[in-house]
């Protein structure tokens, strides 16, 4: 009897994840969102490299904000010879030089070109409330009156918020984005639910001015790869809350083939296990990929190994449809639904691949990753 039950027993702790995960999704966004009278100043920092998929459209999603208060867009980048810097120039002739403004500074602090780029830039940051958008990110036009609300909790030091992408150009894309909806997005939900913040997301992260001198400023980041979880990490270290907004920024993916986004993929597995190496490890356990391929080894029978898997992938594709539908509204399933399986399985192998490496490329630059998640440049 207990070998007939074995199978089922292994797909337990992932399918009992993906239970977990819808409860948490639902919980979140049932609660109504903070609506505060102030519009407080902010300034958002954008470190630029190169072209994204839509460069202007998405830096002109910032100058059309639906918000009261005032905004100063400070781009940061490291030679004035960089492509983007025409489409930044537009933006000053449309918008208005007093409010798009332009940093070039080639002064590298760290192995983080990205962070060298922000601390270039900070001192002319006008505004205490500093938003670190990424470059290919675009956001909806009341996008500033929700992350500014949470601020209106003096605890809250830093807000971050989830990113999707509802437009993928390919099949390889179309991995990244479902990961986004199938397994980025449900983690950090049961994170929060279950202990709270103690990261931000790379994607949108506001915090006070206040809060990011506590942790010694972006100088404090220059030598890591994640500067993403890192501010969140410090600040929540530093005493500071750490608040999800739950308005969608898009991440705007543009076509590119499947081993250019597995090696990204790579790089942030083998990133999050050097910074949390603990919870990373212990991460494996909710796969279900290992589940499904656990079953199909202890069942004493095929037909008794095909109930365990296709139980748990009814449950979880039921879970993952009910999360691009529901919560994240990405419009990517059904259309995309026989891709999760296939990208459950290259998760899994991220996973255990990330465990036999500490090198890492990034933006044409190659990394060694040291424990912690500081990082230095090989030649």
């Amino acid at each position: 009897m207990l070998r007939s039950l074995l199978p089922f027993i292994v797909v337990l702790p992932s399918l009992a994840y993906s239970l977990i995960a819808f409860v948490c999704a639902r919980r979140f966004f049932s609660v109504p969102p903070p609506r505060s009278p102030e519009a407080p100043a902010v300034t958002i920092l954008k470190p630029v490299k190169g072209m994204d998929a839509g460069s202007y459209e998405n830096f002109a999603s910032f100058c059309r904000q639906e918000y009261d208060g005032e905004v100063q867009l400070l781009f940061a980048a490291a030679s004035a010879d960089d492509p983007v810097i025409p489409v930044i120039q537009r933006l000053r002739e449309e918008f208005g030089g007093n409010r798009v403004a332009l940093v070039i500074n080639p002064a590298i602090h760290g192995p983080n070109y990205k962070v060298s780029n922000l601390i270039n830039a900070f001192p002319h940051a006008r505004h205490d409330i500093i938003i670190v958008c990424d470059s290919d990110i675009r956001v909806p036009p009341d996008y500033l009156k929700s992350v500014t609300a949470r601020f209106s909790d003096p605890r809250v030091g830093l807000v971050t918020s989830l990113y999707r992408s509802s437009s993928v150009p390919t099949i390889a894309t179309a991995i990244e984005a479902t990961g986004f909806t199938a397994e980025m997005i449900p983690n950090v939900l049961v994170a929060l639910q279950l202990e709270g913040l103690s990261f931000a997301l790379g994607a949108s992260m506001a915090v006070r001015r206040e809060a990011l001198a506590s942790i010694g400023g972006f100088e404090a980041l220059a030598d890591y790869l994640a500067d993403d979880y890192q501010l969140g990490n410090k600040v929540h270290r530093a005493g500071w809350r750490i608040a999800l907004d739950g308005t969608f920024v898009e991440s705007m993916l543009k076509a590119e083939d499947v081993v250019t986004v597995l090696a990204r993929q790579l790089r942030w597995a083998r990133t999050m296990r050097a910074s949390r190496p603990g919870g990373y490890l212990a991460s494996g356990m909710t796969l279900p990929f290992p589940g499904a391929l656990l079953a199909a080894f202890v069942a004493p029978s095929f037909p008794l190994a095909l109930a365990a898997i296709a139980l748990l992938y009814c449950v979880r594709l039921a879970v993952t449809t009910a999360f691009s539908r529901r919560f994240v509204r990405d419009n990517l399933l059904p259309a995309w639904l026989w891709l999760i399986p296939l990208r459950d399985m290259l998760g899994f192998f991220t996973w255990a691949l990330s465990f036999l490496g500490n090198r890492v490329e990034w933006r044409g630059s190659r990394f060694r990753l040291r424990p912690g998640g500081k990082i230095e440049e090989l030649a």
